[in-house]
């Protein structure tokens, strides 16, 4: 199947964050999911301020530094099954950064994104 045109997000027109942001939306809300990736952000902003990159940078390189470079997958050899490393296309390690980066956020308790 063709890849989708995913279109850039309107405030950094950046494809990256609408990906971020569709991945972080439930249920088709996807102004409430820009607004919390853009209070995250300016939470960045307010407890980093002598940090000489911008929030969207320091976002980046978390995302990153959590990048997979490979993942294992079960082949079967004879009769055992072995969990083979496997280099995972590029697509996929962004697609899976960001459901970590998302899936963590919402693990701690009682915290904001």
């Amino acid at each position: 199947p063709k890849k989708r045109v995913i279109l850039p997000d309107p405030v950094f027109n950046d494809q990256k964050v609408s990906k971020f942001v569709n991945h972080l939306m439930y249920d088709g809300k996807k102004n409430a999911s820009y607004e919390i990736f853009y209070n995250a952000l300016d939470t960045v902003k307010v407890k980093m301020e002598k940090e000489e990159k911008s929030p969207l940078e320091i976002w980046k390189t978390a995302l990153d530094n959590i990048t997979p470079q490979v993942e294992v997958k079960s082949r079967r050899i004879g009769g055992a099954t072995f969990q083979v490393p496997t280099e995972i296309r590029a697509d996929r390690k962004e697609s899976i950064s960001m459901k970590n980066m998302i899936s963590y956020a919402r693990k701690r308790g009682g915290k904001t994104m």
